[in-house]
């Protein structure tokens, strides 16, 4: 079953459509307006179809709290505490509207992750054309549920949900009304080492949900989305920066701009090179056929004299009989004078 396209702010995404490319802009903005618009900027002159924020403060994620499970164990972010992470890391809520008209106002389109209801009562006074939710809040049905109930798609990230937790999210969103559902395939690791990543589920996903499916992709580099693609990705999430020298949470497995530019080609690339079953001739290789093998005279032939290996060959070009004639070919005889580099033709033979 081929699932059924998904529109967010008038693009189409879904089999049969371009891949659909976001740039997350996450907390590379470093606590600057300016760089979150130039960010903006940015993704649109690379190619990107739209930026992603993530709607948040450190009181509506989480609490103040020094407990160990209240810190980061392992990884990039190891010993930090979840407040004070959030705290650098969030987008502040008065920068959202000047952020969304930013976009709006050079043709990019703009979503967000919220993280609760109030995110999200902000995201739909402003207008946001879609809502994702991010791996770790899968299991958070309820808010599932509300950003369903505003009509808007919904691009649900798969990372550490198991099958169920999947099918829960997908139900939940269904029965509450969801102007559609993509779902990504996501390895929770910052940053996610290749051999991780099993792309494959890309495809049992999509079938056993019924769903466009797409890769939220924390891989150092661009061959997942590309390879993601190649097997049915149609839409790609990747962290983006302006330069990960610069420092940031999110910095070290982010693109700079010229790799989203090259992101965005390489995938475009692979879905074009995806095409149809075809056998036929495409008009890419119509000069080439000439330069297949054939059948042709390499030593001058009397006529009368047969046909050998030493004075008919499989050679290129093509302008000859097929290879595949040669055996009937041999020890037949020349009805003309033949000449050396004469395609060879039945009518030459008596």
């Amino acid at each position: 079953m081929t699932a059924p396209p998904v529109a967010i702010a008038g693009r189409k995404i879904g089999p049969g459509e371009p891949p659909y490319i976001v740039a997350e802009l996450s907390g590379n903005h470093n606590g600057d307006i300016a760089r979150a618009l130039a960010l903006i900027d940015a993704a649109k002159a690379a190619g990107a179809d739209a930026v992603k924020l993530q709607t948040y403060t450190a009181d509506t994620i989480t609490i103040d709290h020094d407990g160990p499970e209240f810190r980061v164990h392992g990884g990039l972010w190891d010993g930090r505490r979840l407040y004070e992470l959030y705290q650098e890391a969030h987008t502040p809520w008065a920068w959202h509207e000047e952020l969304f008209a930013h976009a709006r106002r050079i043709g990019i389109a703009i979503f967000s992750s919220p993280f609760d209801p109030t995110a999200v009562d902000l995201l739909e006074q402003l207008g946001a054309p879609a809502y994702k939710i991010a791996s770790f809040e899968l299991i958070d049905i309820p808010l599932i549920e509300l950003c369903a109930t505003t009509g808007k798609p919904l691009i649900m990230s798969t990372g550490l949900a198991s099958p169920q937790e999947i099918a829960e999210a997908v139900t939940a969103a269904r029965k509450s009304g969801s102007g559609g559902i993509i779902l990504l395939h996501c390895t929770s690791a910052y940053p996610a080492p290749p051999s991780d990543m099993n792309l494959r589920t890309l495809q049992h996903l999509a079938d056993e949900h019924g769903v466009v499916v797409g890769l939220s992709d924390h891989t150092l580099g661009v061959a997942a989305s590309v390879a993601a693609v190649a097997l049915g990705a149609c839409f790609i999430e990747k962290h983006f920066t302006l330069s990960r020298a610069e420092g940031g949470v999110d910095s070290d497995f982010s693109l700079e701009p010229h790799e989203l530019e090259r992101l965005v080609k390489e995938s475009r690339d692979a879905w074009l090179a995806l095409g149809q079953v075809r056998y036929d001739e495409v008009p890419s290789e119509a000069a080439s056929r000439d330069h297949r093998r054939s059948l042709y005279v390499v030593a001058d032939v009397a006529a009368g004299e047969p046909l050998t290996p030493a004075n008919v060959r499989s050679i290129r070009p093509g302008h000859g009989l097929p290879p595949k004639h040669l055996p009937q070919v041999l020890n037949r005889r020349a009805a003309r004078p033949l000449k050396r580099g004469e395609p060879l033709a039945w009518e030459m033979l008596a």
